[in-house]
């Protein structure tokens, strides 16, 4: 029983969340839609080939994948005002695709024959809690991924694809220039990080720590933009989950999905700093790169901040 517990545990915070929006007659048809879609996409592009191959990997096409699939079923499904859901869509949309299209990419060139760093460090925490029968472990954690899709990443989308209102409000506005520019500073990261690694390999030198531009301010950048493209879009769903509030009758239903509108920023928040983002690529790092250190020392892990003097 222990055992069975300790592998629905993950899970259950996930399927309570989409339990809430089942529960809900506005958001019902579309969130049931929604979870058999996300149940057969990660069926067949994430769970039957990590089964086959041990690696976790695939969650990195599945997971954006099933953001493509919300912004379609927001699109489609939502009786909202046309320009507000379109908008909202069309983030859902291009987020999930651009990453998705990517990690294709990355299988169709074999990279996804070895399991990324992030997903090796998931490995290590299972041999330190003594976790063995690592086949069942691996559809849990992939899973986990897909019901988030299922669940609380899906509540922004759905909250403003439902707002009827005919105008855009100025919080609405505000949140979707964070989103901009959020996803701007990500991708100038990534450009500067790319830039920085071919100058290395240029010059010959190997394991250097990157520290320029953002880097030297942040020592994941990228990480807090993308945490910073979520929470925009948290940002933009405030009025319509207020908006909300004079259609539904459940007072009680209606204040757990404000809570699960804010449980989406700590979702990603957690996952960016501990669960496949920062932690486990500085354990690498650390062994990789021997300024690491240093580097750790004078620079913020994820909230941009100023050089620290040593």
């Amino acid at each position: 029983m222990k055992e069975t517990m300790g592998y629905v545990k993950p899970m259950l915070p996930f399927l309570l969340g989409w339990g809430l929006l089942l529960l809900s007659s506005e958001f019902r048809e579309i969130s049931l839609l929604n979870g058999i879609a996300q149940l057969v996409l990660f069926t067949f592009v994430v769970c039957v080939p990590a089964w086959k191959t041990e690696r976790m990997s695939y969650v990195d096409i599945g997971w954006p994948m099933g953001l493509a699939v919300i912004g379609v079923l927001t699109l489609m499904y939502t009786d909202g005002y046309w320009l507000r859901k379109a908008i909202v869509s069309a983030v859902y949309l291009f987020v999930g695709l651009r990453m998705g299209i990517a990690a294709i990419s990355l299988w169709k060139n074999g990279h996804l024959n070895r399991e990324f760093p992030r997903y090796e460090y998931q490995r290590l925490r299972w041999k330190r809690s003594g976790r063995k029968n690592i086949p069942m472990l691996i559809q849990v954690e992939v899973l986990v991924q897909g019901l988030a899709n299922a669940s609380f990443l899906a509540f922004p989308a759905f909250i403003i694809g439902m707002n009827p209102v005919q105008s855009i409000s100025p919080l609405e506005i505000a949140g979707l220039m964070i989103w901009l520019a959020a996803f701007a500073v990500e991708s100038v990261a990534d450009i500067q990080k790319s830039a920085f690694l071919k100058k290395m390999r240029q010059e010959g030198k190997k394991n250097m720590v990157c520290n320029v531009g953002l880097w030297r301010y942040s020592r994941h950048p990228n990480y807090f933009a993308e945490w910073m493209v979520w929470n925009g879009l948290v940002i933009a769903s405030i009025p319509s989950w207020i908006a909300l509030y004079d259609t539904m009758g459940q007072v009680t239903i209606w204040l757990l999905l404000g809570g699960g509108l804010l449980f989406a920023s700590r979702i990603m928040y957690t996952t960016l700093v501990y669960y496949t983002g920062a932690v486990p690529a500085e354990y690498y790092s650390v062994k990789k790169r021997p300024d690491y250190k240093t580097y750790q020392s004078q620079t913020n892990r994820f909230f941009p901040g100023p050089v620290k003097r040593l």
